[in-house]
């Protein structure tokens, strides 16, 4: 087990105190609006080798597949149309931390396996890293050391592997049995929808209708204000 990460005193999400790993720790990768959707695709395989039980798409559901050599197949997949309700249900539903992969000053090298339950991983860009709003849902942020002068930071798929490879030794994960030179694959599950594209749930569909009629709702109703507004003033105009 590693140290007690100290308090920070930045404004910054501070890391939780390390524990032994949970006897059923499970990770998740958070998918954020990703810019190459290719990378959805790597990241799923990446995912898959590294026990990753559910990727959560935050945003636009529609990805490439492309990479992934057929590991889409294998993996949960849950979409959001936004980041606020991908946390509450990473948080009140999951129970999870959620930790950003980022270079934030109270960040924890990686190494230092700073973890205490089941966590959700959000990655950031490769060239602007995670945004503000990305920043404000994470509890905790890790870095990833680097020894090397030769790039400034790593792909987006391969920060994961690290960041996921860690997190699997953490939490005890079992290793795969080997086949060969490489390790066995589980039976493909019967493919029932796109691997492609993120369907939503029942209830996830009528909450995002209902928002938009309640969005829509309050324009109409602003409109209408204004359109009233405006009468009484043409009113009191052609009365004097």
């Amino acid at each position: 087990m590693s140290p007690e990460s100290e308090p920070s005193s930045s404004a910054s999400a501070a890391p939780p105190e390390t524990q032994p790993a949970a006897a059923a720790a499970e990770s998740i990768v958070i998918v954020h609006n990703v810019a190459k959707r290719h990378n959805v695709g790597m990241l799923a395989r990446s995912a898959t080798a590294f026990g990753v039980s559910e990727m959560v798409l935050a945003g636009r559901r529609d990805f490439n597949s492309f990479g992934s050599h057929g590991a889409t197949s294998h993996l949960k997949f849950r979409h959001f149309t936004s980041l606020p309700q991908a946390r509450t249900y990473l948080k009140e539903e999951r129970d999870f931390d959620i930790c950003g992969v980022e270079i934030t000053d109270d960040a924890v090298p990686i190494t230092e396996h700073p973890f205490r339950r089941s966590t959700a991983f959000l990655l950031g860009n490769e060239g602007t890293g995670l945004s503000k709003r990305e920043c404000e849902i994470c509890d905790f942020f890790v870095y990833i050391p680097q020894y090397g002068g030769g790039t400034a930071s790593l792909n987006v798929t391969i920060a994961a592997s690290i960041v996921l490879h860690h997190f699997g030794v953490w939490a005890g994960f079992q290793e795969r049995v080997r086949e060969g030179n490489k390790f066995s694959l589980a039976e493909k599950p019967v493919k029932q929808t796109r691997r492609n594209y993120c369907h939503e749930s029942k209830e996830s569909v009528i909450e995002e209708r209902k928002i938009k009629r309640e969005n829509n709702r309050d324009v109409f109703e602003e409109n209408e204000t204004d359109e009233s507004q405006n009468g009484s003033v043409l009113e009191s105009i052609f009365s004097t």
